[in-house]
């Protein structure tokens, strides 16, 4: 079984009932998968989370596996940074420190924006437009 990170827009359209995310989660954890967030997804959704949304948001958070940062996907991040600035692509710190997670972790990714992570050696689920 897989260990699927998410990125913030999935756990954000999870919440509010968008794009099928719900039945996507929902189907990946029946068929045993792991599902993992990081300090970045929830910095951000806590960041968009509307009056009323705390103990659902709780609730599916603490539903998933906590990747803490270290020092290994914060210099990963660095890099990440780093090397795609070089090549005149500039990426979110948000972003290249999901990716840097996923990464270290051996994860697949599963994000909604597919531009914001254009790095080869990162897998990404394909996720399907609902």
């Amino acid at each position: 079984m897989a260990t699927y990170l998410l990125d913030s827009d999935v756990i954000i359209d999870a919440l509010r009932g968008r794009r099928g995310r719900n039945e996507l989660l929902a189907r990946l954890a029946r068929e045993g998968h792991w599902l993992a967030c990081c300090p970045v997804n929830v910095t951000e959704v806590y960041a968009g989370v509307r009056a009323g949304e705390e103990a659902r948001t709780r609730a599916l958070l603490d539903g998933l596996v906590f990747c803490p940062a270290t020092r290994e996907i914060a210099t990963r991040a660095g890099l990440l940074k780093r090397d795609w600035a070089q090549r005149g692509v500039t990426l979110a710190l948000s972003d290249v420190t999901v990716a840097a997670t996923a990464l270290a972790n051996g994860f697949t990714l599963i994000t909604s924006d597919r531009r914001h992570y254009p790095m080869p050696e990162l897998e990404v689920f394909p996720l399907p437009e609902a």
